[in-house]
């Protein structure tokens, strides 16, 4: 079966207007292609110039000009506004779903007032189970209809594009929210009471430890390979309270509030545009950054003896920041 039909079998059987999921106009991108394709031929056709030359001399060969008003006004535009809104949409609905695993106490009871506590345990975990997926087919549509881009005009593009949108924080298997799901379902899957219940195809995300450094790895159908370093760039250790940025690179939270020049008691939201990365350098990422609690936990049940430490090391430097906060507050509101 080709992947087109198998995508929209997959996607009908989400039913999208019950759960308001956006897709890839897989079907339709592959229209504006065929359109693209013909606009080319006819157009080598009738230049009289060597591009047109050459692509007669190469049956077979198919370029594109390098003003295309199909594939620059129609085909790209369509394609990233698409995914951005599986992005936002996938983000949303992790961030929804880990924040129901997680709450307690009075943020419980608040969840179960406003109606989102609805059904069980299991049913969430077969949500996170499905958002997985989404996030994953959808990863393969992108990669798929692009190199159909590049095999048509003959180009790397579609390459190019996809680097452009990674770029753009567009890119869905860089989403915090996959990586914290990921870390979701390895903490079920080791968890007695819920191992019998872990969906098979989650049997394929491991915490691996090599030279010491950690990272969260799987390979899944269609050659899709996810590793992200769990190394902290600053400290250089094995991240402790784990944040990502919006650049998508992780540290630990009070190294990242160093970075931003801030304190613990302010927080990152509070770090000012111009900071930036420590790593790629880019700016204004700190406000959006998502602390990744799931993660948090599996490094603390793997690695017990050094997370003791560092919980005590930093409950130091805690005390410390919050003492100095304190201590400015107070000499601010006597005017010293």
């Amino acid at each position: 079966m080709k992947f087109c039909k198998k995508y929209q079998e997959y996607m009908q059987g989400q039913d999208l207007e019950k759960k308001k999921l956006p897709a890839v106009g897989f079907k339709n991108l592959k229209k504006i292609l065929k359109k693209c394709r013909r606009d080319c031929e006819s157009l080598c056709q009738s230049q009289k110039n060597i591009q047109a030359a050459e692509a007669a001399a190469s049956p077979g060969l198919r370029t594109c000009p390098d003003h295309c008003s199909v594939c620059d006004g129609t085909f790209f535009p369509s394609l990233l506004n698409e995914m951005s809104e599986i992005v936002g949409s996938f983000n949303q609905r992790a961030q929804e779903l880990l924040e129901l695993h997680l709450a307690s106490g009075v943020k419980k009871y608040i969840f179960w007032f406003k109606g989102k506590l609805r059904g069980n345990h299991t049913a969430l975990v077969q949500e996170g189970q499905d958002l997985v997926n989404y996030a994953l087919i959808n990863a393969i549509a992108i990669r798929k209809i692009l190199k159909k881009y590049d095999k048509i005009h003959s180009s790397k593009q579609g390459q190019l594009f996809k680097s452009q949108f990674q770029s753009m924080h567009k890119e869905i298997l860089q989403s915090p929210w996959l990586y914290e799901l990921m870390a979701f379902h390895i903490n079920l899957r080791e968890t007695k009471v819920e191992s019998s219940k872990a969906p098979a195809l989650f049997d394929q995300f491991f915490l691996t430890f090599k030279d010491g450094k950690p990272s969260l790895t799987c390979e899944l159908f269609d050659s899709i390979k996810i590793d992200i370093d769990l190394t902290c760039p600053i400290c250089l250790d094995t991240v402790f309270d784990p944040v990502s940025l919006t650049c998508g690179h992780i540290f630990c939270y009070m190294c990242a509030c160093s970075a931003a020049s801030v304190s613990i008691v302010d927080g990152l939201k509070s770090a000012v545009t111009k900071q930036k990365c420590p790593l790629c350098r880019e700016n204004a990422v700190y406000e959006g950054a998502v602390h990744l609690e799931e993660l948090n936990i599996l490094l603390g049940r793997r690695c017990p003896e050094y997370w003791e430490q560092r919980l005590q090391s930093e409950r130091v430097e805690r005390v410390k920041q919050i003492k100095e906060h304190w201590e400015s507050q107070c000499r601010a509101f006597l005017g010293v």
